[in-house]
């Protein structure tokens, strides 16, 4: 990873970007890929498409969503506690002693998830976190100071956390999933320029928004794109990590390489193309398999219109959905590699169609 690539991996996975409050990742995201790029669209919610070769007929994507769970403020208390709603699949059970930064239209406010001490808790029934008792303190004493802060019901609010690298071989932090898709589609569009590869096809770089609330951004830009084939990144679990059941969950571990699924959803034709071009480039890889849904945006893109040919290749994570998600860098590399190496040998007009 060369310096620019780090300095932009930082930026972007530090800032917030909240399920349909994107726009400020989107703007570091795309002021990164446009230098590598020919052109790029937008719409209406806040997705980005860079493009390269925009004139082609054949189209391809390589897609990841923007966005991180978060919360809503939802009800402010006479006394100056902080009620919330989930936005996205947020844990409540991590929310207590966490720092909160709270997105007013004054400023971002500080606050903190509180929670009572365990002295007053061990000799009751232990008390267990539930959006009906985790609270945010902001420091103030009544429901009229917290609304002097700019705090009000509708403020979107996220967990005071920032990257960092456990051992020198893992990246830990919040929002991998999925930014960090973002920056490795990133990674693919400089790696093409870089080596002055010129595409016999258009490709879309799709950085899309509202996946955690049902794959919206998706939606959107496959309607509007209509590719004929799309290979989607996202996260999946390290099952190796504690408190996991393989049998249910599958085997999968950070550091062993991008995971290929098979399910309905995925495509095989275009699956297997991917498998053969990790065998042919020695880029290692996992094999997991969903029984109905990928549950990520591939599933938006192979049911769009008449149907996008689509993959899925994920990148293994510990502690999905908490402020530690943790992903190996060789992993990292792995999926950029395999990305890139199956864009360089897809051929224009290829048909992926069962049936010809």
């Amino acid at each position: 990873m060369n310096k620019s690539s780090k300095e932009f991996l930082y930026k972007y996975l530090d800032n917030a970007s909240p399920t349909g409050f994107e726009s400020s990742g989107q703007k570091i995201w795309l002021e990164y890929v446009k230098a590598y790029t020919d052109d790029y669209i937008t719409d209406t919610y806040g997705s980005v498409a860079a493009i390269i070769n925009p004139e082609a007929a054949y189209k391809v994507v390589i897609e990841a969503h923007a966005d991180e769970i978060s919360w809503f403020v939802n009800y402010i208390s006479d006394d100056g506690y902080i009620y919330v709603i989930r936005n996205g699949g947020s844990d409540h059970q991590i929310a207590p002693s966490k720092r909160v930064n709270i997105f007013t239209d004054k400023g971002v406010v500080k606050g903190v998830f509180g929670w009572p001490a365990i002295h007053v808790r061990k000799d009751k029934n232990e008390a267990t976190p539930s959006l009906d008792n985790i609270f945010i303190d902001v420091g103030c004493e009544t429901k009229e100071e917290v609304l002097d802060l700019g705090i009000q019901v509708g403020n979107v609010i996220t967990f005071d956390d920032e990257l960092m690298e456990l051992n020198g071989k893992y990246l830990c932090g919040r929002a991998l999933d999925n930014r960090i898709g973002g920056f490795m589609i990133a990674e693919v569009a400089r790696r093409l320029f870089e080596n002055q590869v010129k595409l016999p096809f258009g490709l879309y770089v799709v950085n899309a928004v509202q996946e955690e609330i049902g794959l919206r951004g998706a939606e959107m830009m496959a309607a509007r794109i209509k590719p004929n084939a799309a290979i989607i990144t996202d996260v999946c679990h390290d099952t190796h990590s504690p408190m996991y059941e393989k049998k249910r969950d599958g085997d999968q571990k950070a550091g062993k390489g991008p995971v290929l699924t098979f399910g309905p959803a995925v495509q095989n034709n275009l699956l297997k193309m991917v498998m053969d071009v990790a065998e042919s480039k020695d880029i290692p890889y996992q094999r997991a398999a969903t029984s109905r849904s990928t549950g990520t945006d591939t599933d938006a893109f192979a049911y769009s219109g008449e149907g996008i040919a689509s993959a899925l290749i994920s990148l293994p994570i510990k502690y999905m959905h908490t402020t530690v998600e943790t992903a190996h860098l060789e992993d990292v590399e792995h999926v950029i590699s395999l990305m890139y190496e199956f864009i360089m040998q897809l051929k224009d007009g290829h048909d992926f169609s069962y049936l010809k």
